[in-house]
C-alpha cells in the first residue's frame, strides 16, 4: 500500500511555517544554515567559509555554518534547522548531502538552497545552479523559491534520482573505489560495463502490469545522474510525475551510440531507451541493491514507489 508524507498536521511545523512567513512579512533578516559536507567531492571546503562571509547578503540573512560528521547528520541538522525557524538551508555539497537535507525539510516551510561541491552535481545540474560557489551565493542572495516533487521510494525518499540495475551496481561499486571524481566513476564503468547482464523485471506502472529485460531502470525526478549525464531527458521536477527510464541493453555495438545520447541529452530519441512517465510504482526484483541519489542501499524483493506532489521548497536561478 502507498502511503503519504505527513504534510502540516504536526503542531511544531505550523508554528514553524508561521515563524517563517511572519519574518518574511516583517521585513526581518532571514535566518540561513549552511551544512557543510566537508569530505564530498574532490575539492577543499576551506575557502567556503570566506566566501559566504565575502559573498553573502548580510544585510538580508543572519548565518550559522554547521559542519556534517558522519552519515545522516545532515539530515540530523536539517530537522534541527526547521525547529529553529531557520528560512533557508543550505546543501554544501552532493546529491548525497542534498538528498538528507531535503528529507529534513520536506513539507515545511524552510526552503533548500545548494552551492554544489559533490563529484556529479546531478540535482544541482538540473536546477541549473552554477558550479561556481560565488554565483552559487548570488542565487542564494536573490531568494528565488519554487516547490518541487520529491519521491517515496519503500521507506527512503529521494529528490532526483534513483535506480536498480546497472547503474546502482556502479553506484555500488564506486562507493568502494576510494576516490572520488569523474575520472574514478569513468573507471568503475568502464571495468563493469560488458561483464554485467541485463535482468527480467516485472513493473506494475499505474496499476498496470509489464514484464521487462533491462540493463537498468532510473526512477528520474530529475533528468541527470551528474555530469550532464541526462538518463531522462524530459523529466520535470515539478509535474507529479516520475519519469520511468528503462535502458534495454548495452553491448560493444551500441556502447558508444548511448554514451553520446547521454551526454547530448538526446538518448531518448535512440531505441534503445523506453521512458514512461507515472505517479507510482511497484518493482518485483531479485536485486538486492538499488541507489537513491546515487547513494547505495540495501532493499528486499518488492520495490515502492510514489510521487508526492510540490512538497519540497528550493531556492531557484
Amino acid at each position: 500500500m502507498f502511503f503519504y508524507l505527513p504534510f502540516g498536521f504536526l503542531k511544531s511545523q505550523v508554528q514553524t511555517i508561521g515563524v517563517v512567513y511572519l519574518r518574511k512579512i516583517l521585513f526581518m533578516k532571514k535566518k540561513i544554515c549552511f551544512i557543510i559536507n566537508p569530505i564530498s567531492g574532490l575539492g577543499s571546503k576551506k575557502n567556503i567559509e570566506k566566501l559566504i562571509d565575502k559573498h553573502l547578503n548580510q544585510t538580508k540573512f543572519d548565518y550559522e555554518l554547521v559542519y556534517t560528521k558522519a552519515a545522516k547528520h545532515a539530515l540530523e541538522i536539517s530537522k534541527q534547522a526547521v525547529s529553529n525557524n531557520f528560512d533557508v538551508v543550505v546543501a554544501v555539497g552532493g546529491d548525497g548531502s542534498i538528498n538528507e537535507i531535503a528529507r529534513g525539510l520536506i513539507g515545511s516551510a524552510t526552503a533548500m538552497a545548494i552551492i554544489p561541491a559533490g563529484s556529479g552535481n546531478g540535482f544541482a545540474r538540473h536546477m541549473n545552479i552554477p558550479m561556481d560557489p560565488k554565483k552559487a551565493l548570488d542565487i542564494i542572495n536573490d531568494s528565488k523559491e519554487m516547490l518541487i516533487d520529491t519521491i517515496q521510494f519503500n521507506k527512503e525518499v529521494f529528490v532526483n534520482i534513483a535506480g536498480i540495475g546497472f547503474d546502482a551496481h556502479i553506484s555500488s561499486e564506486f562507493a568502494k573505489y576510494g576516490k572520488r571524481g569523474f575520472s574514478s566513476y569513468i573507471k568503475v564503468v568502464m571495468r563493469e560495463l560488458f561483464n554485467y547482464k541485463s535482468q527480467d523485471l516485472e513493473l506494475i506502472i499505474n496499476g498496470e502490469p509489464l514484464q521487462e529485460k533491462a540493463f537498468l531502470i532510473s526512477f528520474a525526478n530529475g533528468s541527470q545522474w551528474g555530469n550532464n549525464a541526462s538518463i531522462a531527458p524530459t523529466a520535470d521536477i515539478s509535474d507529479g510525475l516520475l519519469d520511468i527510464a528503462i535502458l534495454k541493453n548495452i553491448s560493444f555495438f551500441n556502447a558508444l551510440p548511448i554514451c553520446v545520447g547521454l551526454f547530448l541529452k538526446k538518448l531518448h530519441k535512440l531505441p534503445y531507451l523506453k521512458i514512461i512517465k507515472a505517479k507510482e510504482l511497484i518493482v518485483k526484483q531479485p536485486n538486492t541493491i538499488a541507489h537513491i541519489d546515487g547513494e547505495p542501499i540495501e532493499i528486499g524483493n518488492e520495490i515502492i514507489i510514489k510521487v508526492n506532489p510540490l512538497s519540497l521548497k528550493v531556492i531557484i536561478p
